[in-house]
């Protein structure tokens, strides 16, 4: 059952298009794959980051989609998790959506799961995404970018996933057409340091940031999701 997590180190951070891209490539490769949004917030219907996902994926919505299965909660509030639950009095609960993973994982070789923010957002008061993940016990493909800031929130990513003994493949790296080459590329250091001081591989994949007019580009993500 090869469920892939993919982490953010923040919200608007690319998850979203890392997660269409990698399985965009995962169906380059002749293989099954549906992609999973834990939670949507501020939206109703149907999950617009899923809807991004298979337009990447040039494909249309799938019967899982349509029967909620890709995303068993879509909260109105833009706010995390918790919040927008409480305000529309729904409980989410972990089991409902480990369900639906798994009954996607039967029916196809490669189920990625888009996360909601960081991996510290709390699904419940009392409940976070990062205990979800220790739980579930999934790989993750952390996202971060070569924006100010993304050092300190990837290290803190980082550092908490080995604290809980998750397993990292890599990290998907969002590149910025106006970045700081030299902030970018020093950044791009102390994230395979610190990758390889924890213990995961130093797998850092490219992945630049795509403006709806451009061609989407052909990303090798072998080494973190496999061919």
């Amino acid at each position: 059952m090869p469920v892939i997590f993919v982490a953010g180190i923040d919200t608007g951070i690319g998850k979203t298009v890392a997660t269409g891209l990698m399985a965009r490539y995962l169906m380059s490769c002749k293989r099954t794959v549906i992609t999973q949004k834990l939670v949507q917030t501020g939206g109703q219907g149907l999950s617009d980051d899923i809807l991004t996902h298979r337009r990447l994926m040039a494909i249309d919505l799938t019967t899982e989609d349509r029967d909620g299965l890709t995303c068993p909660y879509v909260l109105l509030l833009p706010a995390s998790p918790h919040l927008a639950a409480r305000e529309q009095n729904v409980l989410i609960d972990p089991a409902v959506i480990s369900l639906a993973t798994d009954r996607l994982a039967a029916c196809y070789e490669y189920v990625l799961v888009e996360g909601v923010g960081g991996i510290e957002v709390p699904l419940s008061q009392t409940f976070t995404t990062l205990d979800y993940l220790a739980q579930r016990n999934y790989p993750l493909v952390v996202v971060s970018s070569s924006r100010l800031g993304s050092i300190n929130h990837t290290l803190l990513t980082l550092r908490a996933a080995a604290q809980r003994g998750l397993e990292v493949r890599g990290i998907a790296y969002r590149r910025h057409a106006d970045e700081n080459p030299t902030v970018a590329e020093d950044s791009r250091r102390v994230f395979a340091v610190f990758l390889e001081r924890n213990g995961f591989p130093a797998t850092i994949v490219d992945v630049p940031w795509i403006r709806s007019a451009d061609r989407l580009p052909e990303i090798d993500f072998s080494a973190m999701v496999g061919r």
